[in-house]
């Protein structure tokens, strides 16, 4: 592993410094023409006033050799074509301005081209140069944990030593975490995000995937090296809503309820036994709404929570067999109430239930006494309670019944 990260890292090097090295050349050669279109352009500004010039002058010797080649011819004839040659000359010579000469610029008005090159650029690009990059042994952060949840893994991460030309006082602001199904596909970003966990949900059971995380440091805008790929997995089915019951309606994938507008009421339950004991069990609230105002404080018989069976025709969880919340935050057992309360169930609370067993005697599949250490947890408050059965149960059914519609009810 050490050999193949070694090849790949050189490799890495190797095509980036030479990208550099053609996008470096590429930016000097179009600078370098951009400068000579420069020169061109006031070369051709300037010289065009010196030209016009230089042509009058010519022009004006040209007319004055002109003009004395005929003089001389005038001298040089008989006294009869004397008189006539030398008046026409005359006539000639007083319409042509032979002491006149163009306005010829004055020397600080001529440009004079130079080329200005600042030998500092050299030592930037250097220093920037010899700062450009760096080599981890290892990267910032590394997977740790992946917990098995139904239909999806908390993934879990830490910080870690060993960076190279990296500050030692590196402080992550953000992580970064992807993952993809199997060892094929491309991986994509599933949180972005300060916090060191995240439960990946709608995730198939006995499949393998893989992850991975990276980081970026307060005040830093490129992200860190990836941690080293690890594979997940989940055995655990995902919890779903049983479908079809009048008066809810539930997501593609089952596992998001929502009470709608119908009349009728009763206890939504699992599809099957997917709560097992050792496990958490959370319950999302999410409230569409308006409704609190229009339509009152919901009934005290709402309520979420696990049972031991379905029983249809019951009215609330808050029954014999089963352990539940209700909104207003009262905990029943076994369809008493409890003496401790948690808060309010309203819009974004969370719930979690998380159940170990105490056996008490004996216990088969015919009877026996056992007990259940129930810890239920809301808004950062939790009770604690031993809920007693007349019977073992390896799985339990969760459930929710609500009055009223816009309650939104997530588990996973």
């Amino acid at each position: 592993q050490i050999k193949d990260s070694a090849t790949l890292t050189r490799d890495v090097l190797e095509q980036h410094f030479s990208d550099l090295k053609g996008t470096l050349r590429k930016l000097l050669d179009e600078r370098l023409t951009c400068l000579l279109q420069e020169v061109d352009v006031i070369e051709q500004e300037s010289i065009k006033p010196l030209d016009e010039c230089q042509k009058l002058i010519e022009h004006g010797v040209s007319t004055a050799d002109d003009l004395l080649r005929e003089g001389e011819s005038a001298v040089d004839g008989d006294v009869g074509q004397q008189n006539e040659k030398l008046c026409n000359f005359t006539k000639k010579a007083l319409h042509i301005q032979l002491d006149s000469l163009p306005e010829v610029p004055s020397l600080v008005d001529v440009p004079c081209l130079s080329a200005q090159l600042d030998d500092c650029l050299l030592t930037i690009l250097k220093n920037q140069i010899f700062r450009h990059g760096t080599v981890a042994s290892r990267p910032p952060v590394q997977l740790e944990e992946f917990v098995e949840k139904p239909g999806g893994i908390l993934v879990r991460w830490c910080k870690v030593g060993g960076v190279l030309q990296v500050d030692d006082d590196f402080t992550a602001q953000d992580y970064r975490l992807q993952y993809r199904k199997g060892s094929a596909s491309p991986f994509e970003d599933v949180y972005v995000g300060s916090e060191m966990e995240f439960m990946v949900l709608h995730l198939d059971p006995h499949v393998d995937y893989q992850f991975r995380v990276c980081a970026r440091g307060d005040g830093r805008q490129e992200w860190s090296p990836w941690s080293v790929p690890q594979s997940g997995r989940t055995s655990l089915v995902p919890h779903e809503w049983t479908a079809g019951l009048e008066g809810y309606s539930l997501s593609s994938r089952r596992n998001i309820a929502l009470r709608n507008d119908s009349q009728s009421c009763g206890v939504l339950y699992s599809k099957a036994p997917t709560y097992f004991c050792g496990q958490t069990l959370t319950f999302r609230q999410v409230l569409f709404g308006g409704w609190i105002e229009t339509v009152g404080q919901p009934d005290r018989r709402d309520s979420l929570g696990v049972c031991v069976e379905q029983r249809s025709g019951d009215a609330s969880l808050q029954r014999d067999r089963a352990v539940c919340v209700s909104t207003n935050g009262a905990v029943f057992v076994n369809g008493k109430e409890m003496t401790n309360q948690l808060p309010a169930v309203t819009s974004g609370s969370t719930v979690t239930f998380d159940m170990e067993v105490v056996q008490l005697g004996s216990c088969s599949n015919e009877g026996g006494n056992f007990k259940l250490r129930v810890t239920i947890s809301s808004n950062n408050r939790e009770v604690v309670f031993d809920w007693v059965l007349d019977q073992c149960c390896g799985s339990l059914y969760f459930g929710c019944s609500f009055s009223y519609p816009g309650w939104k009810v997530l588990v996973f």
